[in-house]
């Protein structure tokens, strides 16, 4: 390999590493937002199925995830449906927006 190869190959990993990064950060968003949808799917089941034994759905849904995704979800409450919608981490609000995820649960409740 002559000099001239050796800046050519050097060129195209220097090129290569901002596109490496790219995959890498969409990579670790896809797994934040999977993981969102993991929460909020044990959220809507837990407020479901406080609102089968006759207690209050929200704060159970609440209670069911962690501090930090607290304020970045909200549970909506129809009867027995608890839907949760939550956005995931992401360095840009949009980011998390574009990436919202839903999760519900039914149960039936009043049924004495």
């Amino acid at each position: 390999m002559n000099h001239a190869q050796g800046g050519q190959a050097s060129l195209e990993l220097l090129a290569g590493v901002p596109v490496l990064i790219v995959a890498a950060l969409v990579a670790l968003q896809l797994a934040a937002t999977a993981y969102t949808l993991h929460l909020a799917d044990g959220a809507a089941e837990a407020g479901a199925l406080a609102a089968a034994g006759g207690l209050d759905a929200e704060p159970a849904a609440r209670a069911a995830m962690p501090g930090w995704a607290r304020d970045r979800f909200e549970v909506r409450i129809n009867g027995g449906r608890v839907e949760v919608l939550a956005r995931p981490p992401a360095p840009v609000p949009a980011i998390a927006k574009v990436f919202e995820v839903r999760a519900s649960a039914w149960a039936r409740v009043g049924d004495g």
